[in-house]
């Protein structure tokens, strides 16, 4: 059970200093919109970075975040005051305000954005000091958050970018502004320029933050997202969820995760309409988001019987859901390679499925499809294409079962362990070194990194306790 109060922490003590033994351990500090209990796949990753940083290398996390678009049902977060401090498996939550319009719209999205940005600008700067700042990119100027915060506590800050603005603006179907994409470019441009380092999801991603946002080269590195390999493995068809949702006898195309503006999903709709010569294929889009219920209207319109709809699987579902499926449908729009990368693929690899790649040649899947043999690629936005591709599997089972082994074996490269190692080494690699539970034991000097700047150390004021206003 999370606890729950109103406070305003204060700067204060809990700062490391290099070179000690007695000094506590690092202090990061995230800025997201996203977090639990969001369903979305940049909350999701989030909350596992946080609270694995935190069990598995014994740092201190603070997330400043704001409330949740996509809870699972039940799932109720209240909001009392500019912010509100929660406790969850030793992460320090700082829930900050903000608005929780429809998305799919420009003006509700922006309020989200903006209202959650005064909050977390104002919960950042009452921050107890740490030791690094992370801003990811929901919202995309967070970042400025961030750095106004590093700026505050003289503190190192790091930007790991989720999507790159303004090219993924466009995909908002009311929204054609050059006054703010033009803001949101310099945006990107100023803090790529000032963070100690950029985080890029893929390659194609990081060559988008040189050539287009002006990231130093020797400041940008790769980390993929990830997945638990341990959580989700290869499963039996046949089990308690595929048989509750009447899939253990179909052969089960499942498109996984949220349904939004980015994918091309009407394509997938219209592929499950050239398919209907086969009986026993069905396509299931499992997960919500902005497309759903267009979705919903377009399969009612054509009088689809194979399209079902499943809401987001829990945790604990999460394995079966994806044992069900034979075979998986990843998709980008076409224009959007290395702006977007689709975090869904990592978890299909570990349950051992094919898919369907519908996404451009310089995409990141892409180029994980054809180096590991894993997938079938497809054109995006091309039913005619997607549907071929499915086909393909759905007619040679054999081929089936071998990408789907090639994928698992794909996936101990992405798995979350190794990917949060490469978060931390980061970080370390900011701020000199500092202890953690994983690099340093008791009664061990901490090492500094050799390529880190020149150490220093921090004077922190006495602890002060004052309320919230709200």
């Amino acid at each position: 059970m999370a606890r729950t109060r109103n406070v305003e922490p204060e700067p204060g003590t809990g700062n490391w200093e290099r070179g000690t033994t007695s000094s506590p351990l690092m202090h990061i500090a995230f800025f997201n919109r996203s977090y639990y209990p969001d369903q979305t796949a940049t909350g999701q990753l989030l909350t596992d970075l946080s609270e694995d940083l935190v069990r598995e290398h014994g740092c201190r996390v603070s997330v400043v975040v704001g409330p949740p678009l996509q809870p699972l049902p039940g799932q109720v977060v209240e909001q009392r005051g500019i912010v509100v401090r929660e406790t969850r498996n030793g992460v320090e939550i700082h829930r900050a305000r903000g608005t929780r319009f429809e998305k799919r719209r420009f003006a509700g999205r922006a309020t989200n954005y903006v209202t959650y940005f005064m909050s977390a600008t104002w919960a950042g700067l009452r921050l107890n000091r740490p030791d690094v700042l992370v801003a990811l990119t929901d919202p995309p100027i967070i970042g400025m958050t961030a750095w106004l915060a590093g700026k505050r506590f003289r503190a190192p800050f790091v930007m790991a970018f989720n999507d790159l603005f303004p090219e993924v603006a466009a995909l908002l179907p009311d929204f054609r502004s050059s006054t703010v994409d033009n803001m949101l470019q310099r945006v990107n441009e100023f803090l790529v320029r000032r963070a100690s380092m950029n985080i890029a999801l893929g390659e194609t991603m990081r060559q988008r933050l040189i050539d287009n946002k002006g990231a130093p080269a020797d400041r940008t590195t790769v980390i993929p997202s990830w997945t638990d390999t341990s959580a989700i493995v290869p499963g039996n068809k046949d089990n308690a969820f595929a048989r509750a949702h009447g899939l253990a006898d179909k052969f089960v195309v499942m498109h996984s995760g949220n349904l939004g503006l980015s994918q091309e999903l009407e394509s997938i709709v219209e592929a499950a309409s050239l398919l209907r010569d086969l009986p026993d294929l069905v396509v299931v889009f499992q997960g919500d988001g902005v497309m759903r219920s267009a979705l919903e209207a377009k399969v009612q319109s054509a009088g689809l019987t194979n399209v079902r709809f499943l809401p987001f699987a829990s945790r604990a579902d999460l394995s079966a859901s994806f044992a069900s499926a034979d075979a998986f449908v990843v998709s980008l729009q076409r224009g959007l390679a290395g702006f977007i990368v689709p975090s869904k693929l990592y978890g299909i690899l570990a349950a051992g499925r094919p898919y369907v790649a519908a996404v451009e040649e310089n995409c990141e899947v892409d180029v994980i499809t054809r180096r590991h043999d894993c997938g079938v690629l497809a054109e995006p936005g091309n039913a005619q294409s997607v549907a071929q591709a499915i086909r393909a599997l759905y007619g040679d089972r054999d081929r089936t079962a071998r990408l789907g082994a090639n994928a698992r074996a794909a996936s101990a490269l992405f798995d979350r362990r190794l990917q949060v190692r490469r978060y931390l080494d980061v970080f370390q690699s900011v701020v000199g070194a500092p202890r953690t539970a994983s690099n340093a034991s008791v009664g061990e000097p901490a090492r500094t990194a050799a390529f880190a700047p020149k150490a220093f150390r921090r004077a922190s004021p006495a602890p002060s306790r004052r309320r919230e206003r709200g």
